[in-house]
């Protein structure tokens, strides 16, 4: 395990980077100085040949319960405009490898807009999910109000923001916001299968996959069928492309290197 950092742990298993959030005491509530770890990990781990899948989990009894109230409170629009926190979060849709997170416990505020950040969301069946920010007189700042919406839909969305309720891990199942339901005890277990499975496909293909999905959520669709067309023609120029059809033609696994 990596112990560079203050607020997370970080490893690499085979070929799989794992970024624990590392606050049980405050139940992983994010400070800016964690998610600054938290970006500049995930990028570090993007530019790793040794790593081809990242999964995010949290430790303890939470995955994050949300932002640190006391870093913010004393806050004024001038000090947050010149901090420009949000800019650090901005980074993580720049992250090109699958990113999947395991939620456990409760994910609420920031840290349910960092598992909505994740391309992949697997959560135990006792996790809350929710944005409590409207009953502190205030919203989701790092793009919570965004991309809830766009997985659950407008009025959807605008009941669970305005209610500041919790939701269950099943109806947020229910509502698109996660992939898989998975029992407490075997949760990292399960995530991790799923991610060595997805670590086993070509690279290039899960980026440029990734890379045209995210183009079909913000983008007009003929945007999306043009960046899908040239991300097709690009594999073709690739080993694992000729390794692929190779071995298909041969009735052999094939062994995929990301080039």
């Amino acid at each position: 395990m990596s112990n560079a950092h203050q607020f997370i742990e970080s490893w690499i298993e085979d070929s799989i980077a794992v970024i624990q959030l590392n606050r049980p005491e405050v139940l992983n509530a994010l400070n800016r100085e964690m998610v600054e770890e938290i970006v500049e990990t995930l990028e570090g781990y993007d530019k790793d040949d040794r790593v081809r899948v990242i999964v995010l989990t949290g430790n303890g009894r939470a995955f994050a319960a949300g932002a640190d109230i006391d870093e913010m409170s004393a806050d004024t629009p001038i000090t947050m405009d010149s901090i420009n926190q949000f800019a650090t979060w901005d980074r993580i849709a720049l992250i090109r490898k699958p990113i999947i997170a395991s939620v456990n416990g409760f994910a609420l505020g920031g840290g349910f807009e960092l598992v909505l950040n994740c391309d992949i969301i697997f959560a135990d069946e006792n996790t809350q999910f929710g944005f409590p920010e409207v009953n502190l007189g205030v919203m989701p700042g790092a793009g919570g109000t965004q991309r809830l919406t766009k997985v659950m839909g407008k009025a959807k969305a605008l009941e669970w923001l305005w209610l500041g309720e919790s939701m269950t891990a099943l109806e947020a199942y229910k509502n698109g916001v996660v992939n898989r339901l998975i029992a407490p005890e075997v949760l990292f277990e399960e995530t991790m299968k799923f991610a060595s499975k997805i670590a086993k496909q070509p690279p290039l293909s899960l980026r440029f996959i990734k890379e045209a999905v995210n183009k079909a959520v913000d983008s007009p669709l003929v945007d999306g069928l043009q960046l899908e067309r040239k991300n097709f023609y690009l594999l073709f120029d690739s080993e694992d492309q000729t390794e692929g059809m190779q071995a298909f033609i041969e009735k052999r696994k094939p062994n995929f290197k990301g080039k």
